[in-house]
């Protein structure tokens, strides 16, 4: 093995690996707070489209003085933690790339775009596919008339977006695993079953409601994605 394939052999102290921490943290710190700014100027547009599913703005009444703030607040945030997403992702990957292989670095740098887009992709599916189930059935259960306020039903669909999200992360998160050994496809594929008490289990705390049709609703993507992430471990070995 060349010396040109080893990772970087230049020694640091515990206290300069916190330090780099500390400024990769507030690059990453300062790169939310510049997009949720940036945010404000469309958060409005956005909460439009958040209560599209339930009918619009209109269809929520407000009950106390700031709350209309707060969901604004909540919206710009949502939406800054995405655009600065890339940035935060590169930050923590380029903190520990130096101990890594140059060969191993090229896949980082290829995590990066794909974790963006598959958050985005989860978000997407949670808004286009979930909620309009999942809304109608929580206003309408029972035949009782339901006004929600802002903070309750913005807080649901932004909490949902975001954990949807997440979830979706998982392929990335086994590839990395997987290029570490930690994990190994035949592992997963073998582990299955607990997969699908695990997933159940989630889409039991995600999901607005405990029935079937939206458990099912959110299981089968989950699986999907857990199938796809033993086929992302079988590209890291």
């Amino acid at each position: 093995m060349t010396v040109e394939n080893l990772p970087d052999e230049q020694e640091m102290s515990i206290w300069d690996h916190v330090e780099e921490l500390r400024t990769r943290l507030l690059i990453g710190l300062g790169a939310l707070v510049v997009t949720t700014g940036i945010s404000f100027a469309f958060a409005q547009n956005l909460m439009e489209i958040l209560a599209a599913p339930i009918g619009g703005l209109q269809e929520l009444q407000s009950i106390k003085i700031t709350e209309n703030v707060g969901v604004f607040m909540r919206v710009a945030l949502l939406s800054g933690f995405i655009l600065a997403l890339p940035v935060m992702l590169y930050e923590i990957l380029a903190f520990i790339m130096p101990g890594l292989y140059p060969h191993e670095r090229r896949w980082l740098y290829i995590s990066i775009p794909t974790a963006t887009l598959l958050f985005i992709g989860g978000v997407a599916f949670s808004y286009y596919f979930m909620l309009p189930t999942a809304v109608p059935f929580l206003v309408e259960f029972g035949n009782i008339p339901s006004r929600p306020t802002p903070s309750d039903y913005l807080g649901f669909v932004t909490n949902l977006l975001f954990w949807i999200g997440v979830a979706f992360e998982t392929p990335l998160i086994v590839f990395i695993l997987a290029k570490l050994k930690i994990v190994s496809p035949g592992m997963l594929l073998k582990q299955w079953r607990f997969a699908v008490v695990i997933i159940a289990i989630l889409a039991a705390l995600i999901t607005p409601t405990v029935d079937p049709v939206n458990m099912g609703l959110l299981m089968a993507p989950l699986f999907t994605i857990y199938l796809l992430s033993i086929f992302f471990a079988k590209l890291a070995t």
